[in-house]
């Protein structure tokens, strides 16, 4: 089995007796309101599998999954993929290890009672597929018959014919307010913050949203003294 992967955040599933959510609740991270270079939508490994797990790709390869870099074309029955896989391995495991820290110094200044868990700091050794990375690979020689896609989707606005769009296509608004009055957008990412996207999150926006319809529809009842 071969697993693509991509640039990634990969919280733990959870961590000292406390789910990720939670961590990325009290240490601000749903409600970042000014966005990182390079993260206007990042993908998070982890798993609501069997109750959740923590999403290890080094572990995955040591059990005998084969992983390769992000997937780059298919030519003549053959797969190439990108020479990133050690990179985004890196970068996942750095904002895994950034949280585990984060959320120990808000134990320790907080006095909170919840359990150490060493455990969760144990690293993988590197297996051959990320010491010697594939880059390309022929699927029929390979064996593999099924590919299973998970790349997301991209956002089509075409149906939409109203003036509401700057010159790139994008949703032209101010926290989900657009130029064209009686449109709105909500779950965009980085909407208002961080968790715009997420159903963790989604819901500040909704709320500003049904707030700034129900105003409009106040100052559109209003009558003067002689039409009441």
């Amino acid at each position: 089995m071969y697993l693509s992967v991509g640039p990634h955040d990969r919280p733990p599933r959870s961590y000292r007796n406390r789910d990720f959510c939670w961590w990325l609740g009290v240490l601000g991270e749903w409600d970042a309101e000014a966005m990182k270079p390079g993260t206007e939508h990042v993908t998070i490994a982890v798993s609501g599998a069997y109750g959740g797990q923590t999403v290890d790709f080094r572990r995955l390869a040591n059990e005998g999954m084969t992983l390769v870099g992000l997937t780059k074309a298919f030519n003549n029955g053959s797969v190439t993929f990108q020479s990133d896989l050690v990179d985004n391995l890196n970068r996942g495991d750095d904002n895994y290890l950034e949280l585990l820290d984060a959320a120990d110094a808000y134990i320790e200044r907080n006095g909170l009672d919840l359990p150490e868990e060493p455990e969760a700091r144990t690293r993988f050794p590197d297996a051959d597929c990320i010491t010697n990375p594939i880059v390309e690979l022929n699927l029929a020689e390979a064996g593999i018959t099924s590919i299973i896609w998970a790349t997301g989707f991209a956002t089509d606005y075409s149906w939409l014919n109203v003036n509401a769009f700057d010159d790139k296509g994008k949703p032209a608004h101010q926290r989900g307010v657009s130029t064209e009055p009686g449109v709105y957008f909500v779950g965009l990412p980085w909407l208002s913050r961080r968790g715009s996207t997420f159903i963790w999150g989604v819901w500040h926006d909704a709320k500003h949203i049904a707030d700034h319809i129900a105003t409009q529809r106040k100052y559109l009842a209003y009558r003067d003294p002689s039409q009441r």
